[in-house]
């Protein structure tokens, strides 16, 4: 195998792999081996073709597909090494030479991690966060922490209310036809989670368990499924029954329930140290922030799309892993919010962007530092992550790949960078900061 390197303009490359005709040869072997039981021709046992018999009957063009598949399955990952570059984004691959008894040759265009001219990083300023918890976020946490605590029964003697959940079956018609995924049973609906399209639940508010509903709605103009976008849908409802949410009362009882206190006042006192923390880690967090987007506002970058791209599909697949755990397919939220995925990058782009900036400067800031990372801290962090899954560090080890392992040797050093920009991080009153800026 070959490999030429063509750089191209904003950080983009070109690589032009060639591949020996005898290796080639053998991925269209293979090829005829996986296919031959499914090509039948005259005087032959399916499956006990000869090789040469199909080429001569379909031209070898027929295995070209699986061969040319098995040819860049193996030799461009090959090629990423050799090529010496850092590539950040998918392959886009394009085969320029397939020819029995010929090299095969493909190129693969990518993208390669940008420089990072840095601007300063030492000495930035942001703003003195002013920390207080009030009474009333008290009372609202404890009420979220109620609320959790709350039995779900039946509803008697009423209809259904905002808040309320309603079992119920429903099926969808356009122009009097279901369609696909428009059916279910049974299934838990709370009133004012928007989880399904635009005013079906509201049509539920006011009626009761037993109740069959005729509910109309349209779907949104840029639905997912286009032949359903911007029409007019019926769905018939049936209402199995109705629950609510019964609280617990705020006293004593109530805060060793859901604490090791025994006196609410005692419960209270812990919940506003609990919020100062959380605003203190988020007050942090914030100047975090605003710190790396300044320097990122004074360094130099050129970010290939293909490399934001890739970024939008990662944080996709985090979405999906996330609605997962919450027993909801990717395709099924498309379907209740009319998001399509090409709208879902769109929307995401910002945040992509803002992601790989972060991570270029941080990790340029780390190099110009020469900030290390050692073993056994690469060690404990994996000690972390193996007692979240009741492992052994060892037993962590065996199961991650290198690239996991990099993956956390790379994360300790963004969070050495972050923490020696913080180190050299001034704060100043919100009317300094106002100040400064003015000048500048």
């Amino acid at each position: 195998m070959s490999v030429q390197v063509e750089n191209l303009e904003k950080n983009m490359a070109k690589l032009t792999v060639t591949v020996s005709a005898d290796k080639f040869e053998k991925a269209m072997q293979a090829a005829y081996m996986k296919q031959r039981s499914r090509i039948s021709i005259a005087g032959f046992r399916k499956g006990k073709v000869p090789r040469a018999m199909i080429e001569k009957v379909y031209g070898p063009e027929v295995f070209f597909e699986d061969a040319a598949n098995t040819m860049i399955n193996e030799f461009y990952p090959q090629a990423m090494d050799e090529s010496g570059l850092d590539i950040v984004s998918r392959p886009d691959i394009e085969v320029t030479q397939i020819e029995k008894g010929k090299d095969f040759i493909f190129i693969a265009e990518v993208a390669v991690k940008p420089e990072v001219k840095l601007g300063e990083y030492k000495g930035i300023t942001v703003k003195k966060a002013e920390i207080s918890v009030s009474d009333e976020e008290v009372d609202a946490e404890i009420e979220k922490t109620r609320n959790m605590q709350a039995r779900t029964v039946d509803v008697e003697g009423r209809a259904i209310a905002e808040g309320d959940t309603a079992v119920i079956d429903y099926e969808g018609f356009v122009d009097d036809t279901p369609f696909e995924g428009g059916k279910g049973e049974n299934h838990s609906l709370e009133i004012g989670s928007h989880s399904f399209i635009s005013g079906f639940e509201e049509q539920l508010v006011g009626k009761n368990a037993g109740d069959e509903v005729d509910v109309n709605v349209t779907f949104p103009e840029q639905y997912h499924a286009k032949e359903l976008a911007g029409k007019p849908a019926l769905f018939k409802v049936k209402i199995h029954s109705v629950k609510t949410k019964e609280v617990p009362e705020l006293n004593d009882e109530f805060a060793s329930l859901v604490s090791e206190f025994e006196t609410m006042d005692e419960y209270k006192e812990d919940v506003k140290k609990q919020l100062f923390k959380r605003k203190e880690d988020a007050a942090k967090a914030a100047k975090e922030d605003e710190a790396i987007q300044k320097i990122i506002n004074s360094s130099e970058m050129d970010i290939p799309d293909p490399m934001i791209d890739m970024q939008c599909e990662n944080m996709i697949q985090e979405f999906e892993s996330r609605i997962n755990q919450q027993g909801l397919t990717l395709e099924q939220y498309m379907q209740f919010s009319g998001a399509t995925i090409d709208k879902m990058k769109e929307n995401l782009r910002p945040e992509a962007v803002q992601r790989i900036q972060s991570s270029l400067v941080l990790e340029q800031i780390a190099n110009e530092e020469n900030i290390e990372v050692k073993q056994e801290e690469v060690d404990e962090q994996i000690q972390k992550v193996a007692s979240a899954y009741g492992l052994t560090g060892e037993k962590m080890k065996e199961i991650m790949s290198d690239d996991d392992k990099e993956s956390i040797e790379k994360n300790l050093s963004i969070e050495k960078a972050v923490n020696l920009i913080m180190e050299h991080t001034v704060e100043v009153e919100e009317t300094e900061e106002k100040t400064e800026t003015e000048e500048k």
